[in-house]
């Protein structure tokens, strides 16, 4: 993701996320600190042929430690494998990071996203509770020990949305 794809980005960010939708400023300060040699973020987005934006994924790093910020997936391109192809890349960038863990929290009531992150080998490992506001929804705490063994996307199934505020 460059600085070019943020007003893309914000369209979707808030057709997905009315409730709890990033600012221009919080995309432009994780942009930031995801360039040169001392980068602890991966942002990544996927066009169509036609160059529209199909989805967008981030990723912060600290330590040993990934985290999965945001993946986001237009509703015209759920459910074709988009969401695992975003997660294998912001698995390669954990890998890269020399992250040991990847965490990430997902709403207790997206069933669909949980489901993609246990393919991939995340545990459910505790509760954020009232995590996503102004809604009041829990958030399901998830960890993957190994990404570097986590499977490459291979399923036509993609998660609606995750969302990070950490």
């Amino acid at each position: 993701m460059r600085w070019w794809d943020i007003d893309p980005v914000l369209t979707l960010e808030k057709e997905l996320f009315p409730e709890d939708a990033w600012s221009r400023g919080m995309f432009w300060s994780e942009l930031a600190h995801a360039r040169g040699p001392g980068a602890t973020r991966r942002y990544v987005v996927a066009e169509t042929p036609a160059g529209e934006l199909a989805g967008y994924a981030g990723l912060a790093a600290a330590g040993d430690q990934g985290d999965v910020q945001t993946i986001a997936v237009a509703p015209g391109h759920q459910g074709t494998g988009l969401g695992s192809r975003l997660l294998s890349e912001l698995l390669r960038a954990a890998t890269d990071f020399e992250c040991h863990e990847v965490m990430l929290e997902v709403r207790v009531d997206n069933v669909r996203a949980q489901k993609l992150y246990e393919r991939f080998g995340f545990e459910p490992i505790g509760f954020r509770r009232g995590y996503y506001q102004p809604g009041n929804v829990d958030a399901l705490v998830m960890r993957l020990t190994d990404p570097a063994s986590a499977p490459t996307a291979v399923t036509p199934s993609a998660a609606q949305g995750t969302r990070n505020h950490g």
